[in-house]
């Protein structure tokens, strides 16, 4: 197990460093200039040359982007803010809490509706329940979220009243537009992920012989049917936490959540590409460990699963026992 979490963490690297390649190159070919961003587009010659060699500017693409990593590595520098000259790791890190419990929040509540809406569909199949969960699933995933963002503001804190519009100062309680915009997104997939999974469990021959003796049918669905068919349904839970980081950087901007996509998109409209690459490394670090989360969770949800790794495990270790042998027979014959 522990060589399994020592590859994915190693295999986090090249993830990493494939995402600041694509944001140096898009950065390079992007219109507009930094500088004129910092010191104005009046500015002298003189002047803006000057802040183009201090920020490093002048140097070609490949020097800056080996550069970067370089500091990343050793030592865990993300550069500086090109508008307020602040180390970028204590800004983003001074919002990085505000996109996690936003994302894990809205994950939560795609699990808490997605599961029980596909498990009541897959049990109801063809019935007007099992189409009108499919119908609210699909709108999930259907609607634009910026559309959605301005529909839910629109009713509930301007005709209603119920709610605030922007959650910047109104605590918990202007947290639940922005949950409930991303968490809906996500309710489609997890609730037809459910749905057919659970269709294929609940034809096994075991659920068959649970309900011939007699059990009821809620013990049937949700303690033999569902625990097995929740496999695919974690699957989906990397991929919704994925989604809900990108969700989260239109929900910060549409309801005034102080977070690192709203941070983000501060940073492109004002060209700070530090910014922008520091932002994206601490977004992808966090899914990839997400990933690596889900996938030791497969051997909770399937203890199968941690036998394969327990198995593999032990082949590698008698492999290595066994070259080891080998380089000391031939020594000893030398």
């Amino acid at each position: 197990m522990l060589r399994y979490i020592g590859k994915r963490i190693l295999w986090m690297i090249p993830v990493i460093l494939g995402v600041l390649l694509i944001v140096f190159g898009l950065s390079e070919i992007a219109p507009g200039d930094p500088v004129d961003q910092i010191v104005g587009v009046d500015a002298p010659e003189e002047i803006r040359e000057a802040k183009r060699e201090e920020l490093g500017l002048n140097r070609p693409f490949l020097v800056r982007y080996v550069d970067y990593v370089a500091g990343i590595v050793t030592r865990g520098d993300l550069g500086k803010s090109y508008q307020t000259g602040l180390p970028v790791f204590k800004e983003v890190m001074q919002k990085y809490p505000n996109t996690v419990k936003l994302a894990f929040m809205a994950v939560a509540v795609a699990l808490i509706i997605g599961i029980p809406l596909g498990v009541v569909s897959a049990v109801k199949q063809y019935t007007f329940i099992d189409n009108a969960s499919m119908v609210f699933a699909l709108f999930g995933v259907s609607v634009p979220q910026f559309w959605f963002a301005l529909m839910m503001m629109l009713i509930f804190a301007v005709k209603l009243k119920w709610l605030p519009a922007s959650s910047a100062t109104s605590g918990a309680l202007g947290m639940v537009m922005p949950v409930a915009m991303i968490g809906i997104a996500n309710v489609g997939n997890i609730a037809r992920t459910t749905r057919s999974s659970m269709l294929e469990v609940i034809r096994q021959d075991y659920i068959r012989t649970a309900r011939a003796k007699g059990q009821k049918e809620g013990k049937v669905v949700f303690r033999h049917a569902l625990q097995n068919a929740l496999i695919p349904v974690v699957a989906n839970v990397g991929n919704s936490m994925a989604s809900s980081l990108g969700g989260a950087v239109v929900a910060e901007q549409v309801f005034s959540v102080d977070g690192v996509g709203r941070y983000m998109l501060t940073a492109i409209n004002a060209r700070n590409w530090p910014a922008v690459c520091g932002g994206l490394v601490i977004l992808a670090i966090t899914f990839s460990v997400v990933m690596l989360c889900v996938d030791l969770i497969y051997t909770v949800v399937d203890p199968r699963l941690k036998d394969e790794f327990n198995a593999a495990s032990k082949m590698a270790a008698q492999k290595r026992a066994f070259k080891k042998a080998a380089k000391e027979k031939a020594a000893a014959k030398a």
